[in-house]
């Protein structure tokens, strides 16, 4: 008799989650398919967000890489978390709690994908493809889904046994199932980033923020403020990365029109 044939599982998206999506399902004996409108991968990409890896994270992404050693080179170990409140008019803050036995690892999130994209073998990946509609089967054990090369324009198919929606929050497919399903605000806005501060070590302004938080480079500091709060740590070749909540009434959606005159 021969081997039984392999389930197939289509991924939609190839950011962190459907990567992370295709090493569980590959582990655990599944062929795949990632699906990803984006050209390439965000190789050296200096934008983005950081990170912040957990034990158990920790574990599971160095299960899928043959080189376990290389999460650690890319990473940068947190082992402080710091929670305090800050008073703003009278430039005083309090520490609330202070764990130094805090066993987590800082990424970057391109860092951190391109570890976990180069782990997988080529094949899995379908970059400049973007993801059109699926179908099931009768008897609903398949799906078919279809995809567009935008490179060529070229239509293609897809059949598998799963399909992954790893398409964001506002993704495609669950439209499909939930076409009524609103995103619920949250209560709060956010602004993040990452600073690049190399070659600029010495300035004023990382001087100023080295003294406010002096253990940057190995804590996680969270700040609570009156109708906000901020998120801080370092991360690996002198990036900062900096998360700020600002808490308010879900704002009002406008739509701005523009016309241009026709030349």
């Amino acid at each position: 008799m021969g081997e039984k044939k392999k389930a197939k599982a289509v991924i939609v998206g190839g950011s962190t989650a459907g990567v992370s999506c295709a090493h569980a399902l590959i582990s655990a004996g599944w062929d795949v398919v990632v699906l990803e409108k984006s050209s390439q991968p965000p190789r050296g990409s200096p934008t983005g967000a950081g990170l912040a890896l957990d034990r158990q994270a920790i574990n599971i992404i160095e299960s899928w890489l043959p080189q376990p050693q290389l999460l650690q080179q890319t990473t940068l170990p947190l082992t402080i978390d710091q929670n305090q409140t800050a008073d703003g008019e009278k430039e005083a803050s309090r520490i609330l709690t202070r764990d130094e036995d805090f066993n987590f690892r800082a990424a970057h999130w391109a860092d951190l994908h391109g570890l976990l994209y180069n782990a997988l073998p080529a094949e899995v990946f379908l970059w400049g493809h973007l993801y059109l509609s699926f179908r099931t089967s009768g008897d609903k054990t398949s799906v078919t889904v279809e995809a567009k090369a935008l490179q060529t324009e070229e239509i293609i198919e897809i059949n598998g046994d799963l399909l992954v929606a790893a398409d964001g929050c506002l993704s495609q497919i669950r439209k499909t199932f939930l076409p009524d399903l609103k995103l619920r605000y949250s209560g709060y806005c956010a602004w993040r980033g990452v600073l690049d501060f190399s070659g600029n070590e010495d300035s004023e302004t990382i001087r100023s923020i080295q003294r406010v938080y002096p253990d940057l480079g190995k804590c996680l500091y969270f700040d609570l403020r009156t109708g906000s709060h901020a998120v801080l740590y370092e991360l690996l070749s002198k990036r900062l990365n900096w998360i700020w909540y600002v808490h308010q009434p879900e704002p009002e959606q406008k739509v701005i029109l523009y016309s241009h005159p026709i030349l």
